[in-house]
């Protein structure tokens, strides 16, 4: 018996084999065993309910920061779809968003409400994917706007968290992988909506000026190596950075197969069109290699890889 089969019923969607490689950022990887859609929260939950321990699941939303491998993923895939990507704007400064809501528009959306979380405007990716791993750049992150997030355990219990609940951290939260976040409760600062949208055009400058912007890419490959606070700001002694390792190792432009380490800024690892998650996993391994044959430090991972090898 397949494994769909054996699934709980819902009132959502399940597919099988269902191919992941559209649904990925980098336009790779092998297929869901079960890819499930659920109709709304509490179909999520009776599902994660019924559902067998001995069968994994994993969350995921765009893949903006995923490595789906070739070799697909074991059980049950879940993405939430446009029902869970929802907006309102609450009391004072605060926002409702879904967790499939993108972030560059809830950005958007905030600022036309004079609500400033315009350092979502560049993070490719959604308000799910964000939360796991407390997103941000120029400063700001997740942690700072974060009230509270509705989610579904894997044992479908539906459970509040708060930020004592989060063990945010530099690129990281301790959400379980197998927890889905469905909406949270962001705070922004309040300000005129022409100035917060000027400030996110000129963030969008400053990106496009210094990053690969226009290519098949998950952004920075590889998170800067200690002596950085929970910030990612350097402190005195540390300063040290990914993408100047890389550049020093003489790894700017290397490529595998379809893969290749940008030109422009060389932490950020590129599909030029034909790659396999094999050559950007391998390409990065190779990176990793070289830098520490260089200079003696072990570069981790901040692009997530899961499922099998092809």
């Amino acid at each position: 018996m397949s494994l769909i089969e054996s699934l709980p019923e819902v009132e959502g969607r399940l597919v099988e084999n269902r191919p992941l490689d559209a649904l990925s950022w980098l336009r790779v990887g092998g297929p869901a065993e079960v890819l499930f859609t659920p109709l709304h929260m509490a179909d999520l939950a009776a599902f994660m309910k019924a559902l067998p321990a001995e069968i994994p699941v994993l969350p995921i939303g765009v893949c903006s920061n995923l490595i789906i491998r070739d070799g697909g993923i074991k059980g049950v895939v879940v993405r939430l779809g446009p029902r869970f990507n929802g907006f309102e704007v609450l009391k004072g400064r605060e926002v409702r968003v879904g967790a499939s809501a993108l972030d560059a528009q809830v950005a958007k959306k905030a600022a036309e409400a004079g609500i400033d979380l315009a350092f979502l405007r560049t993070i490719p990716g959604s308000i799910g994917g964000a939360i796991k791993m407390n997103a941000g750049c120029y400063g700001s992150y997740i942690e700072d706007v974060f009230v509270r997030a509705t989610a579904v355990t894997r044992q479908g219990k539906i459970v509040t968290l708060k930020p004592d609940d989060m063990g945010f951290a530099y690129r990281h939260s301790d959400m379980p992988d197998d927890m889905t976040i469905t909406q949270a409760i962001l705070r922004g600062p309040l300000g005129e909506p022409a100035e917060i949208e000027a400030k996110m055009e000129a963030a969008l400058a400053s990106r496009a000026a210094s990053q690969p912007v226009k290519e098949r890419t998950c952004g920075s490959t590889f998170r800067n190596p200690a002596g950085f606070s929970s910030t990612g700001e350097a402190d005195d002694v540390h300063d040290l950075k990914a993408w100047k390792l890389i550049d020093e190792a003489g790894l700017r432009g290397a490529r595998l197969g379809g893969a290749q380490m940008s030109e422009m800024h060389p932490n950020f690892m590129i599909n030029t069109g034909g790659a396999t998650a094999a050559d950007l996993e391998g390409l990065g391994e190779r990176v990793r290699d070289k830098v520490r044959a260089k200079h003696g430090i072990e570069l981790e991972w901040e692009i997530k890889r899961v499922g099998e090898d092809g």
